[in-house]
């Protein structure tokens, strides 16, 4: 499996992944918007610093097999970020985002040299909870209706993974 940083360049990739991958991410996500995941929606995003957005492929493959995103990265005193990802659905259970996720927090924690990695996720998504605790991640509390996933308001439990060596710049 290869891990890479997604391009400008990767936007027909990108949105490929996820339009073929809408049905089987609804239960996760926001209600979007028509054309929400359309090449120029996407290009528009992608040309945004507050966006990095990571890929895990097949070698030499232009078919992404997943996705981990790196949003909300703050500087100042904060020094954090929001880690989201999602499995193309004929790659679920074969470790792929445990090997994906595991490169973009290293990359938080060496590239970026951020303190904390934060990831949320719904108590019923028990995948995403197994997911987060072998990386490390600490469960540090219960948001009531936190966000409207699929047109309702879901409690997530929030998680953060702090950089073990955190040096100040």
């Amino acid at each position: 499996m290869e891990v890479r940083l997604l391009g400008i360049a990767d936007v027909p990739a990108i949105s490929a992944f996820y339009l073929r991958n809408e049905a089987h991410l609804r239960r996760w996500e926001p209600i979007r918007e028509s054309g929400f995941h359309s090449p120029e929606s996407w290009r528009r995003r992608m040309g945004s610093r507050e966006l990095l957005k990571f890929a895990a492929l097949e070698p030499g493959g232009d078919q992404l097999l997943g996705v981990c995103s790196l949003t909300n990265i703050i500087r100042g005193p904060f020094q954090a970020c929001t880690m989201g990802y999602a499995v193309d659905r004929p790659h679920e259970g074969r470790g792929i985002m445990g090997n994906l996720c595991r490169h973009v927090v290293d990359y938080a924690f060496d590239v970026l040299r951020l303190n904390r990695v934060m990831a949320n996720y719904m108590p019923c998504n028990n995948r995403s909870a197994v997911l987060l605790e072998s990386l490390g991640f600490v469960v540090e509390g219960r948001a009531v209706k936190y966000l409207k996933i699929n047109g309702r308001w879901e409690d997530h439990i929030l998680t953060a993974k702090l950089n073990p060596s955190f040096v100040e710049i």
